[in-house]
């Protein structure tokens, strides 16, 4: 399994539409081969900031998914970034 954690920073009067031009992205990957979850969500403390956390079942998947990266009208209003992916070996689920 990959991960695909961490957050971005945009102008916090840019969020909403940030995350509105996200939808179509976020509906296509939870439909895409290998995603286990696909989620961007605006941080309930910082009004700039935007969570991102993905699962895909492997590398390929999400390699096959992603493409080209992150559209120009998007890329241009993020701020900052810090991302991350983490290949998990063992997994345990808390209930």
């Amino acid at each position: 399994m990959v991960i695909v954690s961490g957050h971005l920073i945009v102008a916090a009067e840019e969020r909403s539409a940030y995350l509105d031009t996200c939808r179509a992205v976020v509906e296509q990957a939870r439909q895409a081969r290998g995603c286990l979850d696909y989620a961007l969500s605006a941080d309930i403390v910082d009004p700039s900031r935007i969570n991102i956390l993905e699962r895909w079942t492997g590398r390929p998947d999400l390699e096959a998914f992603r493409g080209d990266g992150t559209a120009d009208e998007q890329a241009a209003m993020i701020r900052s970034a810090s991302v991350a992916e983490y290949e998990v070996g063992e997994i345990r689920t808390l209930t």
